[in-house]
């Protein structure tokens, strides 16, 4: 299996190095952008401010993380509007706000100005997102979107299941990048590993030769992380919420930021 493992990554790091010229994404560090929504969660089940989602956000970025993700929904059952306004000022790293692009999340987002705009296609009701976009139907209604946040000067990435097409397509919508939907990789891996994430390196080489950045995210924990990162060509970021703040509970925030990040790390 250590044989295998040995040469599958030499593969990928020769693909990583022949689609350069193509993508200068492919051989940059992957970052880890913590999603504070379960923080926000917490909070809200209480009322009043403990914990103290910006303290929480500004502890992540002193614990190593690079990046810090919410999604406000309509119903602002955990990150608030408010917060999203609060956390910007404060935020020293790369700011990423997910969501269905309707015209109250659009308008925050063009007056916040992130790093990033995420763009998934989730129901209000929806308990968490469940499905990436169909960027074959929805082509026209994304290019416009995606226009509208770029000429503001926000990096836009598209919620995509790992389907070679939806990233194909999602390319010609003029987004930056896709963000890969993990559930089915992270429900499978415990099963068949390999079987597991044959899509998503399929969809992943299919991102590079467009020119697109790769995130992923949804599931990914302690458990199935690293082998996510170290077969993945071009991983860019990935964003976790849920687990890392689970794992908190137990370890710590700090601990459990470094234990992510050593999952991420190339060593």
């Amino acid at each position: 299996m250590q044989y295998i493992q040995f040469w599958q990554n030499i593969h990928i790091f020769a693909y990583a190095i022949i689609s350069k010229k193509k993508n200068p994404y492919s051989l940059k560090m992957t970052k880890l952008s913590v999603n504070i929504n379960k923080i926000a969660t917490l909070r809200n089940a209480r009322g009043g401010n403990m914990p103290d989602v910006l303290k929480s956000a500004a502890d992540c970025e002193r614990f190593g993380a690079q990046g810090i993700t919410v999604h406000p929904r309509p119903d602002e059952r955990h990150i608030r509007y408010s917060d999203v306004l609060a956390l910007k000022p404060l935020l020293t790293t790369e700011f990423n706000i997910e969501g269905n692009p309707i015209d109250s999340f659009t308008r925050l987002v063009l007056q916040v100005k992130p790093a990033q705009v995420t763009l998934v296609p989730d129901a209000p009701d929806a308990i968490t997102s469940n499905a990436g976009w169909n960027t074959v139907k929805n082509k026209r209604y994304l290019q416009q979107i995606c226009k509208t946040f770029k000429d503001s000067g926000i990096r836009v990435s598209i919620f995509v299941d790992p389907d070679v097409e939806m990233v194909k397509h999602a390319a010609d919508t003029g987004c930056d990048r896709v963000e890969l939907y993990t559930e089915m990789y992270a429900r499978e891996y415990g099963t068949d590993r390999e079987k597991a994430i044959e899509p998503y390196f399929k969809a992943a080489e299919e991102a590079l030769s467009c020119g697109l950045g790769l995130n992923a995210g949804h599931d990914l924990n302690l458990d199935n992380l690293k082998y996510f990162k170290n077969t993945i060509p071009g991983l860019l970021e990935v964003s976790i919420g849920h687990a890392l703040i689970c794992d908190a509970l137990y370890m710590g925030l700090e601990n459990t930021i470094a234990a992510y990040l050593r999952e991420l790390s190339d060593f």
